[in-house]
């Protein structure tokens, strides 16, 4: 066997760091050689069950897919017939607006259709009622009733789906319980996190490794002193999909994750925002199951850290431009 190179066996390089040849049968001989000498780590393998469980979890994304189409689709029936119930109903697939897309569909009478309103729609019963004054046609109610169906066959396999999810998390039951104290992680998207990440994080190393193997780190993309793009790099697409929807859920709760997002949403827009709340949901999601201990919610303002950083530079911004008066800083300063 050939002698090990001198390289330090801690740094384990990757394909793109280590010269070598790029064609396919030569370049296999040099992973090969790579791997002997030990300086290539093997990428994340789950287990067989995961592996299986990641086929269920592939064929519910799809089913959801096709659900959230036919319910756009249902929508752009009732624009195509005048009935432009999105431009008052704020949730077109709401409680609300199903059971008047039901009536509508039955052929019930608009005072009884305005009788399935609730809560703050009950004040705009005038403009419901103004938006559900046109005819529909034979051919708009056949597609409606077909897409009805559609849609109810595709709940109802995708509940099954979630079922059939949550009767496998048993073997996992500790870490399903753990993510789901995460704010914007409920039972279904903790078990498919599951699945696509398994419960030993010991696997990734530090959580910096972790979160550079999902992809969801920014970008280091430097040459001769310039930073270039930081767009993040290529990793799972399911799992990416996942923490965002976790982010958008977890915006909305009073937790750090919130004021984190207000702080980056000016600076760096929503979907820039949205992807580094995803981060640091990873981040959370690492230590939590490493440690095998619920989410505890720091209480970070991270509004307070902004003006903490920047307040003296506004203040003297503020001062040459003659908005704020010497004096005026200096009192705001002992404040």
């Amino acid at each position: 066997m050939e002698k090990s190179p001198a390289v330090t066996m801690e740094f384990f390089l990757t394909l793109r760091q280590v010269p070598g040849r790029k064609t396919d049968v030569q370049d296999s001989q040099w992973l090969a050689r790579l791997a002997r000498y030990g300086l290539l780590r093997g990428s994340f393998i789950p287990e067989k069950d995961l592996r299986e469980l990641r086929l269920v979890a592939r064929y519910r994304t799809k089913v959801q897919r096709t659900l959230s189409g036919e319910l756009n689709r249902l929508h752009k029936v009732l624009d195509d017939a005048g009935v432009r119930l999105g431009n008052v109903v704020s949730d077109i697939h709401g409680v609300t607006a199903q059971d008047i897309i039901q009536g509508l569909i039955a052929g019930e009478p608009t005072e009884k259709l305005l009788t399935y309103t609730r809560g703050a729609l009950n004040k705009k019963k005038e403009a419901i009622k103004a938006e559900l004054a046109a005819e529909l046609s034979e051919r708009h109610l056949f597609l409606l009733r077909t897409i009805q169906k559609h849609i109810a066959s595709l709940e109802e396999e995708l509940q099954e789906i979630d079922t059939y999810l949550f009767d496998a998390m048993t073997p996992y039951q500790e870490a399903w319980q753990i993510l789901q104290t995460i704010p914007g992680i409920n039972k279904t998207s903790a078990a498919l996190l599951i699945i696509e990440i398994g419960i030993d994080m010991e696997l990734f190393g530090s959580r910096d490794q972790f979160c550079s193997w999902a992809g969801m780190c920014p970008g280091n993309n430097e040459s001769a002193g310039k930073k270039k793009s930081g767009k993040t790099c290529k990793g799972s697409n399911q799992l990416r999909y996942l923490l965002c929807e976790a982010a958008n859920a977890a915006i909305k709760t009073d937790c750090q994750f919130k004021q984190k997002y207000q702080s980056l949403l000016i600076r760096r827009g929503h979907k820039k925002a949205i992807v580094a709340i995803g981060h640091k949901i990873l981040r959370v999601i690492f230590s939590v199951l490493k440690n095998k201990q619920g989410y505890q919610d720091p209480g970070v303002d991270y509004a307070q850290l902004v003006v903490n950083k920047n307040s003296a530079r506004w203040l003297k911004m503020l001062k040459e431009y003659g908005y704020l008066s010497s004096s005026q800083g200096e009192s705001t300063n002992l404040h």
